[in-house]
């Protein structure tokens, strides 16, 4: 595909819908749907060179038994969803900051240590250039209601068994799911 142009179509209030022309293999026009965190992309370089918008944790609890979990409503499948804590990383904050403070707001548990971060991977590389970066660790305390009116998550640890029969039951992220399919093993 070779790059020609890139339009702004609306610009919302936590994402922006471009529209990307390309030119095929065989010269053909090719226009391609795509939302951004970013507002301000004019160029091939703005859709590659994106920031890292927000962080996954994948926590375990300080045994390593559990895993902890999110059910949370997910407006834009209309129903609960069963996902890892994530959220967006705020200004020149770092991952590792942006991974304990959306912890503690979901969840109300701490991110007491870190074992690994794992590099950028894009959320939904189908219609949209947002990077996360995961953060695996541990976290502990008491878990309490989102502090956000509008997440309504209900956050668990879960054992492997449990995690398993919820994989065969309910509706998951993709990367929750793959992630949870090879921990159950």
């Amino acid at each position: 595909m070779k790059f020609k142009n890139i339009k702004k179509i609306h610009e919302g209030d936590f994402i922006t819908r471009y529209d990307i022309e390309y030119e095929t293999r065989s010269g053909a026009p090719k226009i391609y749907e795509m939302i951004s965190r970013d507002p301000d992309i004019s160029a091939l370089d703005d859709i590659i060179d994106s920031k890292t918008d927000a962080v996954v944790m994948i926590m375990h609890d300080k045994t390593g038994e559990k895993i902890l979990i999110n059910r949370e409503f997910r407006m834009a499948a209309g129903r609960y969803i069963y996902n890892f804590p994530a959220g967006l990383i705020d200004g020149t904050e770092a991952p590792e900051e942006a991974a304990a403070r959306e912890l503690y707001e979901e969840t109300g548990l701490k991110l007491t240590r870190i074992d690994e971060i794992w590099g950028e991977s894009y959320s939904a590389v189908g219609f949209s250039n947002e990077k996360n970066i995961l953060v695996v660790g541990t976290a502990e305390g008491e878990i309490r209601p989102s502090d956000s009116e509008a997440e309504e998550i209900d956050a668990r640890w879960y054992t492997k068994a449990e995690t398993a029969k919820l994989l065969t039951e309910e509706y998951f992220a993709a990367r929750t799911q793959a992630y949870c399919m090879l921990w159950c093993r």
